[in-house]
């Protein structure tokens, strides 16, 4: 009896899937804002999040770099979306976030190749991995998340401000509420949990953007950090059990296109300067942890990011 109430229920849920995925949804960016002759980079714009934020900039014609480790795969979207927008102007460059000479390399060439660049969107990202390092010995979820990215924006920061106004959005995780910054073990060696390395990474991402969106007020340039949702993407690959989850309550899953919305948004919407480093979700300014808020710990993370990547600090 227990098992046909049951099998009952899920035929009841797979019904109603598109209802709930949509109410779950309710995030859209509205904004109209066209793009000609604005420059935007996307990282990790081969797939996922990355891949559907990318065409709707296309669409709206501005010149989009797809930075992404795996060229080959970028290629083909690249042509996928310039044949499904019109728009020839949709470049691919390789971008390892996982090794600082690729990152060096990418910013060196894109600062030669352009004059401008008026959106940077940080949206890559590695999600509850096997203990592993980065090339340069960062462990792989602060190494790629958070310290890629802030590498990169500290590359491509002089040409954003060049470009004012210019945005950065940073793509974080409800996650980050699990965070912790963990000054005496950042590199997780005394202790390492995939799950919480990934929530330590997406709270880093979070503090960035806030110490940053400080440190350029007045500049022209915004900083937004945002959560997605919860979507259907490459980001679990390395987890079978999240993989296993995600099947079973799929209809509780954004797409792609879905989560795109709140990166989207904090890209393009007008007016949303006053509200430069505010965390969004569903296109709406949302409340962070105690921690995400500490602006203690957010200027110390920068002092040791800089520290830690050969920056000099300021």
């Amino acid at each position: 009896m227990i098992g046909v109430l049951l099998l009952f229920l899920l035929f009841l849920l797979y019904i109603a899937a598109p209802q709930i995925r949509q109410m779950l949804s309710s995030g859209v960016c509205t904004s109209t804002t066209q793009l000609p002759g604005k420059v935007a980079v996307v990282t990790g714009a081969n797939s996922g999040i990355g891949k559907e934020t990318a065409k709707e900039l296309a669409q709206r014609g501005a010149r989009v770099y797809i930075a992404c480790r795996d060229v080959q795969k970028g290629e083909l979207v690249a042509k996928e979306i310039q044949t499904m927008t019109g728009n020839q102007e949709v470049l691919v460059r390789k971008l390892d976030l996982a090794d600082t000479k690729s990152i060096r390399t990418f910013a060196k060439d894109f600062l030669a190749e352009e004059k401008h660049l008026h959106i940077l969107i940080n949206n890559a990202g590695v999600m509850m991995c096997p203990y592993s390092k980065t090339a340069d010995g960062f462990e792989m979820h602060i190494g790629v998340n958070h310290l890629g990215h802030f590498l990169l924006t500290h590359l491509l920061l002089g040409k954003l401000k060049e470009s004012a106004p210019s945005r950065i959005v940073n793509v974080s995780s409800l996650a980050h509420h699990l965070g912790r910054i963990h000054f005496h073990d950042l590199q997780g060696q005394k202790f390492y949990s995939a799950g919480l390395a990934y929530c330590h990474s997406k709270l880093a991402n979070i503090l960035f953007t806030r110490e940053l969106a400080r440190r350029l007020k007045g500049s022209g340039v915004t900083a937004y950090s945002l959560h997605p949702g919860t979507v259907n993407s490459e980001l679990v690959r390395h987890s079978s059990f999240m993989r296993c989850l995600w099947r079973l309550f799929f209809f509780f899953i954004k797409t792609p296109q879905q989560g795109a919305q709140t990166s989207l948004y904090c890209a393009l919407t007008e007016g949303l300067e006053n509200l430069s480093g505010n965390h969004f979700s569903d296109c709406h300014v949302t409340w962070v942890s105690a921690q995400a808020r500490n602006e203690t710990i957010a200027r110390r993370l920068w002092d040791v990011s800089c520290d830690l990547l050969g920056i000099p600090m300021d």
